[in-house]
């Protein structure tokens, strides 16, 4: 929540509207239009989201970054899925019908004349509110997840490119792609990982908030920095008051500048361990995170790790017993940025 660590950008966010991953136009969400009774369409929540600020268990939703080419010597034909219900995707249907026109926006090219595929629009890639549980998951609830997720988006491929309720040019335009031939070719030319853009996250001896991303506090023991927007996709998807549908959680706020992440946001409290670093599931609120979890950071990250580990097994110490003025030589003395 807001109020846990003196925050504006974190909990609950309904109609903020930072990027453009959200419903322009009034949608109606019933799988009858207006008819209440006849249930919601598939991918929206029947939940409610809370008061703004407010902290919930929901997390940003997850997908697969997919390679794709318009070469047709490379190319891999895009095929109905085993499962395949296209009654998922009657909400892009009602979309389609408005003014959006969005659907390949985040066709990123790559070399080799392929593409790094996004989540763009607000009917996308992302699997919005159903990788909830994935955090705390057991390992087979998790594979579940990825499955459901992997269905999702190859029947999204599919339904994009072969029904004819998608306008004619979005389904042309779609069956001109396809996998990758040369890409994942041991594993059906899908992405081996999900993009777990977020998931359990530690509280240690130092919380990094919005406000030391904001440059409103000062770090006290910088062990590198970042600088990307903070940035959350969306969370859910539900009905709003007015009888619409509508997403929450998708967020961007920029850092004015290059920040410093402390020391203590990699060690977990000294009474809980003291023989754990770690330089990706930090200690920070959801909106910091949002900035911080950026691979260019957790390689920074990874470096200090490897760095502070090292010490603490030449000094015999453990790693809260560290002096930080040494550790920071150590680190300016091999290369890495600790202030801006």
């Amino acid at each position: 929540a807001n109020s846990q660590y003196d925050e504006t950008w974190n909990g609950v966010q309904k109609n903020v509207f930072h990027h453009g991953h959200y419903f322009k136009d009034n949608i109606d969400p019933y799988r009858i239009p207006g008819d209440p009774s006849s249930g919601l369409l598939p991918r929206i929540s029947a939940g409610t989201p809370g008061e703004n600020g407010t902290a919930d268990n929901k997390i940003q939703a997850y997908c697969y970054r997919l390679c794709l080419t318009r070469n047709p010597d490379n190319r891999i034909p895009i095929t109905k899925p085993e499962g395949y219900d296209s009654t998922q995707y009657e909400l892009l249907v009602r979309l389609s019908e408005t003014r959006w026109s969005e659907f390949f926006g985040k066709y990123d090219p790559i070399p080799n004349a392929k593409t790094d595929v996004n989540n763009h629009g607000p009917f996308s890639y992302d699997n919005i509110g159903l990788n909830w549980d994935y955090p705390e998951a057991s390992y087979e609830r998790r594979k579940e997840i990825l499955a459901e997720h992997i269905l999702y988006q190859k029947g999204l491929l599919y339904f994009t490119a072969t029904d004819k309720r998608i306008p004619e040019k979005v389904r042309e335009t779609m069956n001109s792609w396809g996998y990758s031939a040369d890409e994942f070719a041991d594993n059906g030319y899908w992405p081996y990982n999900i993009y777990v853009r977020e998931a359990r996250r530690m509280i240690g001896e130092y919380v990094m908030t919005e406000n030391d991303v904001l440059g409103k506090r000062k770090v006290p023991h910088s062990v590198g920095m970042g600088s990307y927007t903070m940035d959350s996709h969306n969370v859910q998807r539900y009905v709003t008051p007015e009888g619409y549908v509508q997403n929450e959680g998708d967020i961007g706020v920029k850092a004015p500048r290059p920040y410093q992440i402390d020391l203590g946001s990699l060690l977990p409290k000294r009474e809980d361990c003291s023989n754990l670093i770690v330089p990706v599931c930090v200690s920070c609120t959801h909106i910091a995170f949002g900035s911080i979890r950026m691979e260019p950071v957790f390689m920074i990250l990874g470096q200090s790790a490897g760095t502070i580990a090292a010490m603490a097994l030449e000094k015999r110490k453990t790693i809260h017993d560290l002096s930080y003025e040494e550790v920071r030589r150590q680190l300016e003395a091999d290369g890495q940025i600790l202030d801006f």
